[in-house]
């Protein structure tokens, strides 16, 4: 008993998000070895980068806005929840077009999109909205100039249920010309390099089998085509272009 619960405490506690577009990276980890030596939890990106700040995991998949919060960060992989055009999944939804918005919820489920609309609605479409803290029944809300930024599965589910569609990705690109880095796997303490070898060899693994990954997902009751999701939608490698977006964002929170 004592020799596992030590196994246990040795293991590095690893938080991803329990979205669609996790599913690649998580099936990586788990048909890789590093899955032996890592314990996952899954949460969605606020509660993550709040678990990551306190310690109570190692590594999280966590939006890009939080890492200056951090006491330490590292960015630990070469793979990240990014975007070089429209993501699908980080939309606002509206009743009215663009120019006839007044008031916006802002989903709590990630810092990165919240911040990422404020950013564009200042500096893009240079429009000045009341933007408000979601409640939990936000999507409910939305009518007339009334609009919501909804991120994640929810966004992918009702894709085509609002007369308008504003994709934040993709409005960033239109406005820096540069892709976008929504999350990415960040460490609050250094960490083994043979760790950090085969944990990268975990996440390339994942999205080299995209195909197993969405056919593993047929069953489920999916509205957005999930092929077209992971491969168009989401970019997952974390280059220097998406390095750079990423540098650009930070500097204008």
């Amino acid at each position: 008993m004592h020799a596992n619960l030590l196994q246990l405490s040795k293991k590095i506690r690893v938080g991803a998000v329990s979205y669609l577009n996790t599913k690649p990276l998580l099936y990586g980890l788990q048909h890789h070895a590093v899955f032996e030596s890592i314990e996952l939890i899954e949460d969605y990106p606020a509660n993550l980068a709040i678990a990551l700040q306190d310690n109570a995991i190692d590594i999280g998949l966590i939006p890009v806005a939080v890492i200056p919060d951090l006491a330490e960060s590292y960015i630990i992989s070469d793979y990240c929840i990014g975007a070089t055009g429209p993501v699908a999944s980080v939309c606002i939804f509206s009743q009215v077009p663009i120019e006839s918005i007044q008031t916006v919820y802002l989903d709590y489920q990630s810092k990165t999109s919240v911040n990422l609309a404020r950013i564009l609605f200042k500096n893009y479409w240079k429009k000045d909205v009341l933007l408000l803290e979601a409640p939990a029944n936000f999507m409910d809300l939305i009518d007339g100039t009334t609009a919501a930024v909804i991120i994640g599965d929810r966004a992918l589910d009702n894709y085509n249920s609002y007369p308008y569609r504003y994709d934040l990705a993709e409005a960033w690109m239109n406005y820096t010309d540069k892709p976008f880095v929504f999350a990415t796997w960040v460490s609050n303490k250094p960490l083994d390099d043979l760790f950090i070898t085969n944990f990268n060899e975990a996440n390339k693994l994942g999205v080299e089998n995209i195909d197993i990954v969405v056919d593993q997902l047929s069953h489920s009751n999916n509205t957005y085509d999930l092929h077209t999701y992971f491969t168009k939608n989401i970019s997952y490698n974390l280059d220097a272009a998406k390095k750079e977006g990423m540098a650009h964002f930070l500097s204008l929170l």
